[in-house]
């Protein structure tokens, strides 16, 4: 993943970065670093999986939604 900083101003830096978390945010990437980080009880990642699939299944229901 690349994120150019374009530009001198001081402002340059901070709009590059901000863009770097939106992409990083977007593929899951912080979402995953932080499920790594610490241990998960059986019964959260139940949780977490079952919140996951309804993600999912509330995108598809979206997309199928704006496409009819």
């Amino acid at each position: 993943m690349e994120v150019f900083v374009n530009g001198n101003g001081p402002w340059a830096v901070d709009k590059a970065l901000t863009i770097l978390k939106r992409k990083l945010s977007k593929e899951g990437v912080l979402r995953e670093w932080k499920r790594h980080v610490s241990y998960e009880p059986p019964s959260a990642r139940r949780k977490r999986k079952h919140a996951e699939a309804e993600r999912r299944r509330a995108k598809e229901r979206r997309r199928v939604q704006v496409a009819s």
